[in-house]
């Protein structure tokens, strides 16, 4: 198993203990295949996925400057898969005007058996935190469909924008298809 230094760590009062470190494909293949493959997060896109998709899906992620993975822990349990990526690298930055300091984000929560009150406030309190470092602004982008994750983006204070259609990237590497999405913006 490989360890790396967190990237962040930050406590959260009444939450606990946040860490982020980059996904590492090899060791944290399994755990995230568990999560991308429950119906919960459909739209995440990976629903269908073998374990060594998930890896590759990674590995590849892992291996851009301007794209990156992070497994979140809460008192050291990972508790969410954190991703950040550069908006005029990615296919987002056609659909809106990027501006300097802007920094895309992806959340996937993990299951949890019981939900818990204030759970997703605390754990976006260092997630933001941490995407701002060095940065203006946070451009969040999920499914028009997903109510759940816009609402909870609104509670966190971040402003709507449009409905928008990502287009279709269809690379040797990757294949992701259209997605009809609703912006969201977060200013330091």
């Amino acid at each position: 198993m490989t360890t790396t230094e967190p990237v962040h760590v930050q406590t959260v009062e009444g939450f606990g203990t946040v860490t982020i470190d980059r996904v590492d494909p090899d060791r944290d293949a399994a755990l995230l295949h568990g999560w991308v493959n429950e119906d919960r997060a459909r739209f995440w896109g990976m629903g269908g996925t073998t374990v060594e998709q998930v890896r590759d899906v990674y590995a590849h992620l892992d291996s851009l400057t301007t794209h990156h993975g992070y497994l979140a822990r809460r008192n050291g349990e990972p508790v969410a898969l954190f991703q950040t990526y550069d908006p005029e690298a990615d296919r987002v930055g056609e659909c809106y005007d990027v501006l300097p300091g802007d920094i895309g984000v992806h959340l996937l929560v993990a299951p949890t058996a019981a939900p818990e009150p204030g759970f997703s406030g605390g754990l976006l309190t260092a997630l933001i935190d941490f995407a701002l470092t060095g940065r203006a602004r946070v451009v969040a982008e999920p499914d028009a469909a997903n109510e759940k994750a816009i609402a909870r983006l609104v509670r966190a204070g971040f402003e709507l924008g449009p409905e928008v259609v990502l287009p279709e990237v269809d690379l040797p590497e990757v294949f992701i298809p259209e997605k009809k999405a609703r912006l969201a913006f977060l200013s330091r």
